[in-house]
């Protein structure tokens, strides 16, 4: 195909596009299509190490009509520089920069925040290692039969692609199993499911006294108390029911390029900004709208009531987080004006994934000590009220009577399943009733659900590692009414 002919059909598609949904928000599609290709491999060749043709035909198979625009876009990566550089015939440019420690942040020509990265200390992790240094191999024939089932490719697109699973019973690893190129330290894109580690940050401030999930958020755009978005609460921003008019974060596709959100991500230097600038589309609390400016908000709050500096929040994560859990492999990236980017930037081995849900399974304590305000897991677990997919604060559930849990349970998850989740298939879910954590990263579109494989591996291991002397679960939330919270509220 000539190079004219390729301009002329990805014009097309663009002008297409903007019928569907105006020419303004049209004109960022290529920006914003460049922007997600080159953040994603930049991150998944300089931190995760993957190959990054795998990785590009990986990532966009798995989003639907991407391939209308991504077939016209050439790709350059300089090793030596460390920097991946996406353009689409000149009607959209992207650049991210690779910095040792930081990950990958998208550059837009103003340059990038000067960030000191925190010094490791060396703090001893307090819970207790869940595997030693070589693959945990399945412990059971059922156990090998789930995996294989969980890898295994059907002979027709859409395809799987399982990149890495791990599965924890009792707070040790009793199986796991990595794609070639990946092994139990590669660092893997957690995409939203970096929402769930701001949902245990913004906990910890809780537990601290920086933090009030009632009243007014303490964001300086919002001071006015006659400014609508005064209102808005911490609460509000964990349980997206903010109401800030930035469109929706639940689709992963081309028609996905076109919202709001998605140009704060990929074409703004200080996302924050732009998302604390944002006028209401509903009064806040009255309507549920997930999108990725909730997170980015809590991310910069994270960054002020640590201390302010990029490397505050940093040291923050690392500190009361990750080196309490041994979570060793982890990459937090940070937007260009160095304000971690929270809603879906986070890289972390499968096993520091695992980490995270087994403080969740042990009620927000690592090692005797309270990480988590008592009561944070029940709060993040609760459903929101009208989130149809069933969500609670930080956490997706299947509590709640939403489509989406009723949807779950129907397919065999226990109810009191609780799970940090990520586009196109990343999964970290929580079973108290079983003591299980079952992780799951890859690369699958998001519909049809059956498509990634998690249903059959969540009834497959629960069957197998079920104990008939296990006795019956408490539901997580059980006294706790919708939307209640944990002390220090």
């Amino acid at each position: 195909m000539t190079r004219r002919r390729k301009i002329i059909l990805a014009t097309a598609a663009i002008a297409c596009a903007g019928l569907a949904l105006g020419a303004a928000r049209a004109r960022d599609v290529p920006k914003v299509a460049t922007g997600f290709i080159a953040d994603t491999l930049c991150s998944e060749i300089f931190v995760s190490g993957l190959d990054p043709q795998r990785d590009l035909v990986e990532t966009t198979d798995a989003m639907p009509g991407a391939g209308l625009l991504t077939w016209a876009m050439n790709f350059q990566v300089d090793r030596v520089r460390k920097d991946v550089t996406v353009s689409l015939f000149g009607i959209g440019r992207s650049h991210a920069v690779y910095r040792e420690g930081l990950g990958c942040t998208l550059e837009h020509g103003l340059g990038l925040a000067d960030v000191a990265l925190p010094r490791d200390d060396k703090q001893p992790a307090l819970l207790p290692e869940i595997a030693g240094p070589d693959i945990v191999a399945p412990q059971s024939e059922g156990l090998s039969a789930a995996l294989d089932r969980a890898f295994a490719e059907p002979a027709q697109p859409p395809y799987r692609r399982t990149r890495a699973i791990v599965v924890m019973k009792n707070g040790r690893i009793i199986a796991e199993r990595y794609a070639d190129g990946i092994s139990p330290e590669t660092q893997l894109l957690g995409f939203s499911m970096t929402k769930s580690v701001m949902s245990a940050l913004t906990g910890i401030l809780v537990r601290q006294g920086k933090l009030k999930l009632d009243g007014p958020a303490p964001i300086a755009a919002w001071h006015n108390p006659d400014d609508p978005r005064h209102a808005i609460t911490v609460d509000q921003l964990l349980r997206h029911t903010a109401g800030i008019a930035l469109g929706s974060s639940l689709e992963a596709s081309l028609g996905s390029a076109l919202e709001p959100v998605n140009t704060m991500k990929y074409a703004s230097d200080d996302m924050a900004s732009v998302a604390e600038r944002a006028p209401l589309a509903t009064a806040p609390g009255t309507a549920w709208n997930y999108h990725d400016g909730n997170s980015v908000i809590l991310a910069h709050l994270l960054r002020e009531r640590a201390g302010g500096k990029p490397a505050d929040a940093l040291a923050f994560a690392r500190r009361e987080l990750f080196a309490p859990l041994g979570m060793r492999h982890v990459t937090l990236q940070l937007d260009a004006s160095g304000t971690i980017e929270g809603s879906g930037s986070m890289l972390a081995s499968a096993r520091d994934w695992a980490r995270l849900g087994q403080l969740y399974l042990n009620d927000g304590i690592a090692g005797g000590k309270r990480i988590l305000p008592e009561g944070w897991v029940n709060y993040s677990a609760s459903a929101t009220p009208n989130a149809w997919v069933g969500i609670g604060a930080g956490f997706w559930t299947n509590q709640g009577d939403s489509f989406g849990a009723k949807f779950r349970v129907e397919h065999g998850w226990p109810r009191d399943a609780f799970f940090a989740k990520g586009t196109i298939g990343q999964y970290t879910i929580v079973i108290p009733s079983e003591k299980l954590v079952i992780v799951r990263l890859g690369r699958s579109p998001n519909w049809p659900p059956e498509v990634d494989g998690v249903f059959d591996l969540v009834r497959d291991v629960v069957a197998v590692t079920r104990s008939a002397s296990s006795p019956s679960p408490r539901l997580r939330g059980e006294g706790w009414g919708e939307g209640e919270s944990p002390q220090g509220r």
